[in-house]
């Protein structure tokens, strides 16, 4: 027992796929949990450990927190033993609105704004005076904000419809909903007057609106004063005082900021908007009172201008002038977030547009500046979208936190990230169902000499590609300048794979994602942004296979479609075609059950008494992929599905909800999808993202697949085990942000390896067998 208070012990783990899993983890010292996707590692550290220790830490408040705390339900497990408070360090983006920015994230602006309120000339007054996020720092003319949105009329109206046509171009305005008729169906009012009296229309509904006098259209846009009355939804009349089209969508759409609006509000009032750089403020987001105190000519806004990496040089500059904690403190917040290479930030950037390596990157360096020891840090796969050159720094800082005290506790896939681990734990054998299970537990050393597929590839080294393929053409870039690119002029190679590499920051990203492809809008591009789910989609349904499988039901016995939709006819009542009840228990944890009227298949028993090849309709989603393509003749079916099995996901269930699905397996359903579209050149986005080496191997055949059957392959990337599998590389560089913004070589891996001394180059010339290379 007095070696277990050294560990965390988890027994009988069984979330997700995890069969019964026992385990011990040491306290204070830096654990990595590899395997492939799929395996069960983040069932195990997440799902298991981080939400128990969340779980049981709200669990010391009183109710009424409790119930004003997130809630977490218990996983599956017998028993777990020695948890620390948890502190997640996950991949979600940053978010926090318009007002959130890499300055008051990191919490350098409050010390910024202490040195100015102290030091500048002339004081603008206390330290909160300096804040555009206080009503006394801010600029009055934008809130704050740096800038303003404003409606474009030109953009709003469809001058050629009339309003029962849909003239007013906002989903909230459009034809039938309760907004359309506050304009297309009201008559003017008069208290006193009968209501059924025939009434005067304010608008004539099927009256183009190019042809409104200007009386007709200031009303339409600015009109007030006056009631109107309307038939409402539910055969009665609705009285409204009149409210103009522009200040109604002002005020309901743009006053409260597009963050805070919902997905499709949003989206439909970015369309009718355009946003300006305040006039007052010019983009600063302060006060003139705050903006004319400065320090060396230099004001509040200024240093958040600049570049993390120069506001340290002038940070330094000036610190011998002043005795105390200011300075120091800021410099300590600011070398901190330049040893995870991001000293390419500014401190105005705002924090929604931070990619997601870099928003945990700095969440990780706030946490560094803590005093707090004795807690358990998990991270999830910190290296994504890092360079070999960065990973290095990122290792350093994931060691102090173990020095200061600390569990740190990663779930990783990087060789430098697994190298090291104190203690490596490793998931598998398998995927889904053929994983769950811990195939190791050991050091690194032991793990390279050990059998399991992560040992066998992390002991590995992949050289060159022996015959790097030539071009058939090329695709030009030229002059591009968008952010920190220095007027590039590249070509991109067609019939190859090409790999554009750079570290984080460097420009890449803008060269290939923005620029390249809006020179060459044809190409395909296969992003990082998040794959449209909701929680019902499924493989079955996000393929397009679902409604081909229920017709073929129908057809058989005779009935409606619909009956075989856990969407819709077919549904159990109980669950509404969930298969589970959550039960929200107010002051305690919501629990959820396996629903007893369906036993979890999600379908009424008149669905399921109909079978097809001997299944049921709820045991057709039970079906792997793999199992799939052969329980169907139907070739539609066997071709939506083969794309799956090409990235590796042909152990996924029919019916597993695409929202449980890990991070590397959402990516390669969302590949597998994209490459049912037709097109010769493909773009991707650090496609390696969430995939274990071995995954890593079937993702470069899938791409030699692509480039052999006649296309073009361009990827953004990190991993050097794609850099190597290249037909040719473009190196952008040579730093970060200022720093950065140009091609600095061009060429096969093998020119890179023997003539190129970039970062890159480096890092690939180590990484490669010994013997290898030039």
């Amino acid at each position: 027992m007095g070696e277990d208070r050294q560990h965390i012990v988890v027994t009988g783990a069984r979330t997700n796929n995890l069969k019964g899993v026992n385990l011990r983890i040491p306290l204070g010292v830096l654990t990595v949990v590899t395997g492939v996707s799929g395996s069960g590692k983040s069932s195990i550290v997440f799902g298991t450990i981080a939400v128990e220790s969340q779980r049981q830490l709200n669990e010391v408040f009183p109710a009424f927190i409790r119930n004003r705390l997130p809630r977490y339900e218990r996983p599956e497990f017998e028993l777990i033993e020695n948890l620390a408070p948890a502190i997640i360090v996950d991949q979600k983006p940053v978010g926090g609105g318009t007002r959130s920015t890499v300055g008051t994230m990191t919490e350098v602006n409050p010390v910024l704004r202490v040195l100015l309120s102290r030091y500048g000339e002339p004081s603008a007054g206390p330290s909160n005076f300096y804040s555009f996020n206080d009503p006394h720092g801010m600029c009055p003319a934008c809130d704050g904000l740096g800038a303003t949105l404003q409606l474009d009329v030109d953009k709003l109206l469809d001058l050629d419809r009339s309003l029962n046509e849909g003239a007013i171009r906002h989903a909230n305005f459009a034809v039938g909903t309760n907004y359309w008729k506050r304009y297309a169906q009201i008559s003017r009012y008069e208290k006193g007057r009968a209501r059924d009296t025939d009434l005067e229309p304010v608008f004539d509904p099927d009256k183009p609106l190019g042809q409104y006098s200007d009386e007709e259209m200031d009303l339409l846009l600015h009109g007030e004063g006056f009631e109107t009355i309307r038939p409402d939804d539910f055969g009665n009349v609705a009285i409204n005082e009149y409210e103009g089209v522009v200040p109604r969508l002002t005020r309901r759409f743009i006053k409260p900021g597009l963050e805070s609006l919902k997905d499709k509000e949003r989206k439909a009032t970015e369309q009718v908007v355009t946003e300006r750089t305040c006039e007052e403020c010019r983009g600063a987001r302060l006060s003139r009172a705050a903006l004319e105190s400065r320090i060396d000519g230099r004001n509040i806004a200024d240093y958040c201008e600049m570049e993390i990496g120069d506001l340290v040089a002038e940070l330094e500059r000036v610190s011998d002038r002043w005795a105390g904690p200011v300075v120091p403190a800021a410099l300590s917040s600011l070398r901190r977030i330049q040893s995870v290479g991001l000293g390419y930030l500014t401190l105005n950037r705002p924090t929604r547009t931070l990619s997601g390596g870099e928003g945990q990157r700095l969440k990780t360096v706030r946490h560094l500046g803590s005093a707090l020891t004795g807690m358990t840090y998990i991270f999830d796969e910190p290296s994504v979208g890092l360079h070999p050159h960065d990973v290095d720094r990122l290792n350093r800082l994931l060691q102090d936190l173990r020095d200061k005290g600390n569990t740190v506790l990663i779930v990783e896939h990087n060789r430098d990230v697994i190298a090291i681990a104190d203690h490596v734990i490793d998931v598998g054998p398998g995927a889904g169902a053929a994983g769950g299970e811990v195939v190791f537990t050991g050091t690194v050393e032991k793990l390279a000499a050990s059998g399991t597929l992560t040992g066998r590839h992390f002991r590995s080294q992949p050289g060159l590609k022996p015959n790097p393929r030539t071009a058939t053409g090329r695709l030009p870039v030229r002059g591009a300048r968008l952010h920190n690119l220095r007027d590039v002029d590249v070509d991109f190679p067609t019939g190859v794979l090409t790999v554009v590499t750079g570290v984080a920051g460097s420009g890449k990203s803008t060269l290939v994602s923005r620029v390249f492809t809006a020179q060459h809008p044809k190409a395909i591009v296969l992003d990082q942004s998040a794959v449209g789910l909701n929680p019902r989609s499924t493989p079955a349904t996000y393929t397009g296979i679902w409604d081909t499988v229920r017709k073929l039901f129908a057809k058989a016995h005779g009935v409606d479609p619909s009956l075989f939709s856990f969407n819709a006819k077919g549904a159990c009542t109980e669950c509404r075609g969930r298969g589970t009840i959550t039960t929200d228990l107010a002051f305690m944890d919501p629990v959820t059950t396996v629903c007893e009227v369906c036993d979890g298949s999600r379908y009424r028993p008149e669905a399921l008494a109909h079978r097809l090849g001997g299944r049921n309709i709820a045991e057709v989603l039970e079906l792997t992929v793999a199992e799939a393509r052969d329980a169907f003749d139907d070739p539609a079916i066997a071709r939506r599905l083969a794309p799956l099995e090409e990235v590796g996901l042909g152990y996924l269930t029919l019916g597993r909800p695409l929202s449980m699905l890990s991070g590397g397996e959402r990516q390669r359903v969302k590949l597998a999808n994209r490459l049912h579209e037709h097109g010769s050149v493909y773009v991707f986005d650090e496609p390696t993202t969430g995939l274990h080496m071995a995954d890593i191997d079937n993702l470069l055949a899938l791409l030699d697949r692509l480039v052999d059957a006649g296309n073009t392959v361009i990827a953004i990337e990190h991993d050097l085990d794609v850099v190597k599998h290249a037909d040719w590389i473009i190196d952008v560089g040579p730093g970060a942000g200022e720093h950065g913004g140009r091609v600095v070589f061009t060429g096969t891996p093998a020119e890179m390896v023997e003539g190129s001394d970039t970062t890159t180059a480096r890092f690939l010339r180590s990484s490669l067998p010994e013997g290898a290379g030039g």
